[in-house]
């Protein structure tokens, strides 16, 4: 249903109106307290409206509010250098992109022009993005037939999920590894695009067995395939550490990163790659994006950077999502009607089993009318992504509000 002129999805459905936010907590126009645990989808890691991110952005509005492509204000290239050092592996050039699926684009182009290859291997009902492409490289295709014909320039494996599987971990890497070897053997597919080991965002948080990006890492440079890795759900502290790739210790070719690159306050995100990719592909590749790092939203990345490394985030993601996942655990222990509870750090699921997916709605409808803003998946799957500063005692009444609506069940 189109309401207030706007169209919002089955992910997005209406719900209410903010009059404000602010750390982790939302208030709707009758001015009723929500406490978050979606962080906007993982957008506003460092809680709402954060006030040293917007004062910076503040302070850059009264300096400089745009670049044009062919230019480079300070901000732009002060950023660039400090999340290049802040990832690592010899990811040191930057593409300035608005949006998650736009460096997404930016990952397939860069890698098609690099190879010289057209195909593109992704792992269905991963999410990376809404245009054309990027549903492609996720969808099952009857998913979307009528946007699109089914693709062959991209190829699909299923993902090696944990949950209700009836094989272990070691023979899920093992059929992934053959699976891979021959999607890739014939050397004309130009890279694998995934998450780092869990879905972030499908609203599933399915988790993968240890070591899916080492096998994939491996296949992939055996037959000169790119890796590039999403991290615009798992980046900046989500995991347990500043980025996924620091999480599992792989070297990928291109990573991709917005949502909580500005904390929710500003519009960007970036596709990064190594020099020698980027120096082979420049010119051909077409990274060129009119609204892409404006200074305004690069002086509030700087800082959100700047916060996220001086204040330790990634380690209070780490313990606080240890704490979540031990209460449910202990809490949900004997309700019937969860079948899993899974996660890293602060990107958790608590998956019911046997349940309609009405039921699942109706309970996130209830944890709202509780003061409890989540969302789920719309088939079985509750996904947990409260800001990674939420504090102690905020944490624990919202966990109390979703353990009652879960029992009630």
């Amino acid at each position: 249903m189109i309401t207030n002129n706007i169209v919002y999805t089955k992910f997005s459905a209406y719900r209410f109106n903010i009059k404000k936010a602010q750390d982790s907590y939302l208030w709707d126009d009758s001015d009723k307290r929500y406490i978050d645990f979606t962080s906007g989808w993982n957008v506003t890691n460092l809680g709402w409206n954060n006030k040293e991110v917007i004062d910076a952005g503040i302070k850059q509005l009264h300096i400089n509010s745009y670049s044009p492509m062919w230019a480079l204000d300070k901000t732009q290239d002060i950023y660039a250098q400090s999340l290049t050092k802040a990832l690592g592996h010899n990811l040191t050039v930057v593409a300035r992109a608005t949006g998650g699926m736009e460096s997404i684009e930016m990952a397939i182009k860069t890698a098609r022009a690099y190879t010289g290859r057209k195909k593109i291997l992704g792992f269905f009902e991963q999410f990376h993005g809404s245009s054309i492409n990027a549903l492609s490289l996720g969808y099952r295709p009857e998913w979307i037939s009528r946007l699109t014909d089914a693709r062959l320039d991209f190829v699909h494996l299923e993902y090696p999920r944990l949950y209700k599987s009836k094989k272990t971990e070691k023979e899920l890497l093992q059929e992934l590894e053959l699976q891979l070897e021959t999607a890739l053997k014939n050397a004309d597919v130009a890279a694998v695009v995934t998450e780092v080991g869990i879905i972030t965002g499908w609203g599933s948080t399915h988790v993968a067995p240890s070591g899916f990006i080492d096998i994939i890492r491996k296949v992939t440079k055996k037959y000169g395939t790119l890796l590039i890795i999403d991290e615009v759900g798992t980046g900046f502290s989500r995991l347990g550490s500043l980025f996924g790739i620091h999480h599992v210790n792989v070297d990928p070719d291109i990573v991709c990163l917005a949502k909580a690159i500005a904390n929710g306050s500003g519009v960007m995100a970036a596709m990064i790659t190594t020099k020698k990719i980027a120096e082979a592909t420049y010119l051909t590749s077409n990274l060129q994006s009119t609204f892409g790092w404006n200074p305004v939203a690069c002086a509030m990345a700087q800082k959100t950077l700047e916060i996220h490394q001086r204040d330790r985030v990634a380690d209070q993601a780490k313990e606080k999502g240890k704490y979540i996942m031990d209460v449910l655990k202990k809490e949900l222990k004997d309700a019937a009607i969860v079948g899993d509870i899974r996660g890293i750090g602060m990107e958790i699921g608590v998956d019911m089993k046997d349940v309609k997916p009405e039921r699942v709605v109706k309970m996130v409808e209830d944890a709202f009318s509780s003061g409890l803003h989540i969302v789920c998946d719309y088939t079985s799957n509750i996904q947990l992504m409260p800001p990674l500063t939420i504090e102690k005692e905020v944490l624990d009444k919202g966990l109390d509000i979703l353990i009652s609506v879960i029992n009630k069940r």
